[in-house]
């Protein structure tokens, strides 16, 4: 975070709620509002986040911050549920949802009910509450099948996926909540959001704590395709920072979208060869190639992002480029390894 986001932030204490909050982001999110002094509500239902995740958070920010926390395990299907965790609150970073690709067209209508239906309940319980700010993550699987790079927001080709679909029908909302209410909102596309406190385990877990574990393990690392697909692959701590400049930087009243990301492009054979040399530095040796397979259903090929829009509208700069990321990174997926026996 930047000095003009510090003092934003010291300058005024308010109530958040982070939906997610035992989630990957959404615990990080938790944790730079606490150490902010700042009192947040944390709503999860465990699907995909874990207790351990807000533990964690609990260890890292002291007892006189965590005091600042209050828990709601709920559904975001659950209106009732939505209505209680908005009541009171200032600023809403709605993080929860059900990731993946691969898990959205294994199980497309879930997918829809969590990340479709559960975002409407959501918007709408901050809208009656009227909540000063409402930011939540989009993604850049919007962006489909158009083929231009970089990706600019006004851009769109046709969505691959039940996820991205679901996103899409997030951002469709957002727009209408606006003109139909006058509720403005600020959608982030994420674009490959990684760090500490990503799951590395299941059939759906992300591309770099997934290969970060088999590396430390031994085993083989697997490539969709020939290696070339590129990603423009986001530190955390990038994502932290845009949602908290969404909420207290961003235009009133209006629906934005924005591309948040580095800037920059790194393709999966890039990315095997960083993992493997910032692994070596870690003192873990790894010397298997890596084996490919068939292209992956419902992929994008390529995926860079133009971040002006951001940087103009509500002044986010990166802070980490991916091999900072690493670098911050890998000491927690070797921690992690260590403690599953690995």
């Amino acid at each position: 975070m930047t000095m003009d986001l510090d003092h934003a932030l010291a300058s005024r204490s308010a109530q958040w709620l982070v939906t997610g909050a035992a989630g990957f982001i959404g615990s990080h999110l938790v944790e730079a509002l606490l150490r902010a002094g700042q009192k947040v509500r944390g709503l999860d239902n465990f699907a995909t986040g874990h207790r351990s995740n807000l533990e964690d958070v609990r260890i890292r920010v002291g007892a006189p911050a965590w005091a600042n926390f209050a828990f709601m395990e709920a559904d975001i299907r659950d209106r009732a549920a939505c209505a209680a965790a908005v009541r009171g609150v200032d600023h809403v970073l709605h993080q929860a949802a059900l990731g993946s690709v691969p898990r959205s067209l294994a199980d497309p209508l879930t997918t829809h009910d969590v990340n479709a239906t559960g975002f409407a309940n959501v918007i709408d319980a901050a809208r009656l509450a009227g909540v000063a700010s409402f930011a939540y993550a989009s993604s850049s699987s919007v962006y489909g099948d158009e083929p231009n790079l970089p990706k600019v927001e006004d851009r769109l080709g046709r969505v691959l996926s039940p996820y991205a679909l679901t996103k899409l029908h997030n951002e469709l909302t957002a727009d209408v909540y606006r003109r139909g209410y006058g509720f403005g909102s600020v959608g982030l596309r994420y674009f490959n959001v990684f760090g500490p406190r990503q799951d590395p385990e299941g059939a759906y877990a992300a591309v770099i704590p997934r290969w970060a574990a088999a590396m430390i393990a031994g085993e083989a690392v697997a490539i969709h395709g020939d290696g070339e697909t590129s990603r423009d692959f986001c530190y955390v701590a990038n994502a932290v920072q845009a949602n908290l400049r969404a909420a207290l930087f961003a235009p009133a009243g209006e629906t934005i979208l924005l591309n948040i990301a580095v800037g920059e492009r790194t393709s999966l054979t890039e990315l095997f060869g960083l993992l493997r040399d910032g692994l070596a530095r870690e003192g873990v040796a790894y010397g298997l190639a890596p084996d490919h397979g068939d292209f992956r259903a419902g992929d994008v090929r390529h995926s860079l992002a133009d971040i002006g829009a951001a940087e103009r509208t509500i002044g986010y700069r990166p802070s980490h480029r991916i091999e900072e990321g690493l670098a911050e990174a890998l000491p927690w997926y070797r921690q992690v390894a260590k403690v599953a026996g690995r």
